[in-house]
């Protein structure tokens, strides 16, 4: 019987329900959608390392003999070795695309992950294993052959493989943070394969026991001097790049499940108060006729219950179908990874229960103090709240106040928790609307920034290493261009190491250091200048040293910090030619810059690329985030229409009697449509307040995920706060229309004789 009767109750109150059944469902279909693509690539890419023996770090020397193998073998954490000659080389094609070539000695560690051909042969001297990625741009195939040109050698090999690497899940070139699979590329083959008998390696791959920084501790105790670098697992550019994208991703996992459960667990509360609060007659009833108190308890704690419950099982099963199909589409143009697949853990069971234990917990809450009256005292109607003046009511300008406003406010007070939870509803929407619109703010700037206001130029011509003086020098006089010299360098302070660039300039204006607040700054001749994140991660400032080498070189120098400046995408040091060489070290251009659009390629140099294409394969990278910017402006403006549709529902049926009253006096529908409007606006209004400082948050957090390559400050714009205004206040608006009719058809006799 009782439970027929909760039927009738919810299809009753069906919008009030429908919005807790949504809110249960949306917040869990989220969370598991997003947790399941990001447990899903965990797992994905951890099987794939695993089974292709990522290394755990990688040392670069010019001297790995025997002696030197032996000697990192007796550090003793080391647990196994491969040596590779990795060198840069050009591919025989029209567009001269960079290939990275990989010689390895015994592929056991960072090993070449095969999809199409036959494994890769240690003994095969004509052979090579070429990136898929790069091949399917080329139209290559199984047994097609290949030219490389590197240091002077020209490299002819027959295509035996084509297939992935773990080193590669994410790769650029060196000049730029755009993948373009059509320029850029790697191959592995043979140590037997190198033109000429000895074999000059200079990586190291290890694996070994313990923390990485103990490791690199004791290496440098042993052959300080014999070697340029040491790169950890987790700070590899592939494996970092990939673990700060699982990172953005997490975050968004975290937002969205506790905007809604809130909100859901809110509606429940108002809901399940007025329902029982409606319902005091049928409740002494029942007791009367025997019912204990704690059936008639999980009478009505289970209408919450079974809702979330659905809500939240239905959330659990389409959300892995629904959410991560979303993402992989752009995920898949920037990282290459041989499987994507979403994968769940009991995370979601927990988040089911909770929310479960929540919903119970707030319908008791609402039930509790009824179910202990005695059935004389439950029967008759609730006595009503004795209403007092405020501080506010008895101020001298509150006679002043209109009619309308003064209604409101003492509604306000009489249903307290159906305020508060409507502000906290608009809360929510404001605040995912301003990181939305905050985040494609940032995109847009960043994107001015670096490529409007830095860089200048038109196109780069990257020079090849074997490229003579007198070519580079007819080439930049050709252009009308300037040399630049840009190089990956280690930073060291402490016990703080990271990976940054250098940019020697070379006092062109075709790139202009800015500040923080993008305003031109002037770097001297005879100062240094650090990127402003990268002086954060190594916690130094203007006048303190900082310990840094170019990669593939051992020689280390120390430099005082001059001048800060800020890059949204490039973070580490600029100087000029006469200040490096003054540290002892060499001025080798690594490209020129032009005003010029160049579309061909000069003898000496192996590639030209365009400011224009760097700016599209921007917006190809981004496609991620623009997703995330969707996502979270259509669920904020879901959440604002369910939360103010219900609780406009839950306020005009809690005031039914009241505007039937003012009816009576002769107020008309339009003043009366005012008066609701009036309150919704005022609630707005505070929530939209109160959600710019969390939208601020919600921003802040999103940029703190974007990893350590990019760097801007999160920006609340004018135009973002009328934007989210806007809409944030013509779904409230529209909202209250909907009642209109409502205030039309109200039965006063019905309305006021309902409480008799």
């Amino acid at each position: 019987m009782l439970g027929k009767k909760m039927v009738r109750d919810i299809f009753k109150h069906k919008s009030q329900f429908i919005s807790i059944f949504l809110m249960a469902f949306l917040g869990v279909l989220v969370f598991t959608g997003i947790s399941s693509e990001c447990i899903g690539l965990e797992v994905n890419i951890n099987d794939y390392y695993e089974e292709t023996n990522l290394a755990d770090g990688w040392i670069y020397s010019p001297y790995l003999n025997d002696l030197f193998l032996e000697q990192v073998n007796l550090l003793g954490p080391t647990t196994q070795m491969d040596r590779q000659l990795v060198v840069d080389s050009v591919a025989d094609f029209e567009n001269d695309p960079e290939i990275t070539l990989h010689f390895v000695e015994n592929n056991t560690i960072s090993k070449f992950y095969l999809l199409e051909g036959k494994p890769l042969d240690i003994n095969d001297c004509d052979g090579v294993w070429l990136d898929k990625s790069f091949a399917d741009a080329k139209g290559l195939k199984i047994g097609d052959r290949i030219s490389f040109e590197s240091k002077g050698y020209v490299i002819d090999k027959e295509i035996k493989g084509l297939g992935y690497s773990p080193e590669y899940v994410y790769h650029t070139s060196d000049h730029s943070v755009i993948q373009d699979y059509n320029k850029i590329g790697f191959a592995y083959m043979s140590h037997k394969a190198f033109p000429e008998d000895t074999v000059p390696y200079n990586v190291l791959n290890v694996k070994f026991e313990g923390s990485p920084d103990t490791y690199y501790k004791l290496l440098d105790y042993r052959l300080n001097g014999y070697y340029s670098a040491f790169v950890k697992q987790s700070d590899h550019p592939s494996v970092y790049q990939f673990s700060e994208e699982i990172a953005k991703h997490k975050m968004m996992a975290d937002i969205f499940p506790v905007v809604f459960l809130i909100v859901s667990m809110l509606i429940l509360m108002t809901t399940m108060t007025r329902i029982i609060s409606h319902q005091r007659m049928q409740i002494g009833i029942l007791k009367a006729n025997g019912f204990k108190n704690s059936t008639i308890t999980q009478h009505y704690i289970s209408y919450g219950f079974w809702l979330v419950l659905t809500g939240s099982i239905l959330g659990l099963i389409l959300g892995p179908k629904i959410i991560p199909p979303i993402f992989y589409p752009s995920m898949i143009k920037t990282y290459k990874l041989p499987l994507w697949s979403p994968t769940g853990n009991m995370n979601f069971i927990y988040l089911i229960v909770l929310m479960t234990i929540f919903s119970l917990a707030v319908s008791y809450r609402a039930i509790s103090s009824i179910s202990q009256e005695k059935p004389s005292d439950a029967i008759k109607p609730k006595a009503p709240k004795i209403s007092t003046s405020g501080f506010i009511e008895r101020l001298k300008i509150w006679k002043k106040l209109s009619f309308n406003f003064r209604w409101n406010y003492r509604d306000a007070k009489r249903n307290r928790l159906r305020s508060v939870m409507t502000i906290i509803g608009v809360m929510g929407c404001s605040a995912l609307l301003i990181g939305a619109f905050g985040l494609y703010d940032g995109l847009n700037d960043v994107k001015e920034w670096e490529y409007n206001q830095i860089n200048h130029y038109d196109s780069k011509l990257m020079i090849d290493a074997n490229a003579t003086i007198s070519q580079i020098d007819k080439v930049a006089s050709d252009v009308n261009g300037d040399k630049i010299m840009e190089e990956k360098i280690e930073l060291e302070t402490d016990d703080t190491k990271k990976m940054g660039n250098i940019l020697v300039s070379n006092s062109t204006d075709l790139i202009t250091p800015t500040d923080k607040y993008e305003n031109k700054i002037e770097i001297g001749n005879d100062e240094v200048s650090i990127s402003q994140k990268m002086a954060d991660q190594l916690n130094i400032d203007i006048g303190n040293t900082v310990k840094w080498h170019i990669m593939g070189s051992n020689k280390w120098v120390n430099t005082k910090i001059d001048k800060i400046h800020a890059d949204p995408i490039s973070q580490g040091l600029i100087m000029s030619p006469n200040k490096l060489e003054e540290l002892n070290l060499n001025y080798t251009p690594t490209s020129v810059i032009t005003s010029q659009h160049v579309n061909k390629t000069y003898e000496g140099f192996k590639s030209t690329i365009t400011l224009d294409d760097i700016e599209k394969r921007w917006d190809e990278i981004t496609e991620t985030a623009w997703m995330l910017i969707y996502i979270l402006s259509l669920f904020a403006c879901i959440l604002a229409v369910i939360v103010l549709y219900n609780l406009g529902l839950l306020s005009f049926t809690e005031i039914e009697r009241e505007i039937a009253t003012l009816k009576v006096l002769g107020f008309k529908s339009n003043a009366l449509r005012r008066l609701l409007l009036t309150q919704n606006l005022i609630f707005t209004t505070i929530g939209f307040i109160l959600g710019v400082p969390l939208g601020i948050y919600v921003l802040d957090l999103m940029w703190a995920s974007s990893g350590n390559s990019f760097y801007t400050i999160p920006k609340l714009t004018i135009t973002n706060l009328i934007l989210s205004a806007s809409i944030t206040f013509s779904i409230s608006i529209l909202v209250n229309l909907m009642f209109s009719n409502k205030i039309k058809k109200l039965d006063m006799v019905e309305s006021l004789k309902a409480s008799e």
